[in-house]
């Protein structure tokens, strides 16, 4: 299974999504974001960090970047595409998922670890248990995710939340920290699987989420 993971100026999680990838069989492979092909890949993985720093709002300007019409294609192919941090907002912005992320409710940025809600059983999320609580790190400035009670509805209906935080540090929606797409093969989420791989940097629950892609999708 070959993973792209889209670089943009400013993506400073690049490296770890890309090791997680490995690590658990995968073949992943850096791409820029003025590429304007994904032929040959199997999903794309869009990692966390500052895209063109931020300006605008977040996510803003790589809506417009070459590289997201693959993006595009690929999820509508029902390939998947994983997108943390900087990654969920990007996703929101080019309409690959409803609703927006906004400051954090006490406007400060926020980096530890967390304690979060596996809600639904997806294929990212298959070989977890419902309800079971992982840790996974945050790090964000904007992650408060916002959406209309229309949407709200809709992902709830749908069985859209895949995450919720236990203790809500942001001010989401119904404590939300991911959704997947109605096909569910789009993941959106704030907290950093790929940062929790192993014991001996605090977590190894993220493993099961990388592994998850590869069983779903990788046969």
């Amino acid at each position: 299974m070959r993973l792209a993971v889209i670089e943009f100026p400013g993506s400073n999680c690049d490296r770890d999504m890309l090791n997680a990838a490995i690590n658990t069989g995968m073949e992943a492979v850096y791409v820029d974001y003025r590429e304007t092909s994904l032929a040959g890949f199997d999903g794309v993985l869009i990692p966390g960090g500052f895209s063109f720093g931020d300006y605008l709002r977040c996510g803003a300007m790589a809506r417009v970047a070459p590289v997201v019409s693959e993006v595009k294609r690929l999820a509508d192919e029902g390939k998947p595409v994983l997108g943390v941090c900087n990654g969920f907002q990007i996703l929101t912005e080019i309409g690959l998922l409803p609703g927006a992320l906004l400051h954090n409710e006490s406007h400060r940025f926020i980096c530890k670890d967390e304690h979060l809600k596996i809600r639904n059983t997806t294929k990212f999320t298959h070989l977890y248990e419902d309800n079971e609580t992982v840790v996974y790190p945050i790090a964000h400035g904007e992650g408060s995710y916002y959406c209309s009670p229309e949407t709200l509805t809709e992902l709830k209906d749908n069985q859209q939340i895949v995450l919720t935080y236990a203790e809500n540090p942001n001010g989401s929606v119904e404590d939300i920290a991911g959704i997947v797409n109605r096909a569910g093969n789009v993941l959106g989420m704030m907290p950093h699987p790929e940062r929790a791989m192993e014991t001996l940097l605090g977590s190894d629950d993220g493993r099961r989420l990388f592994q998850s892609i590869l069983e779903s999708w990788g046969k």
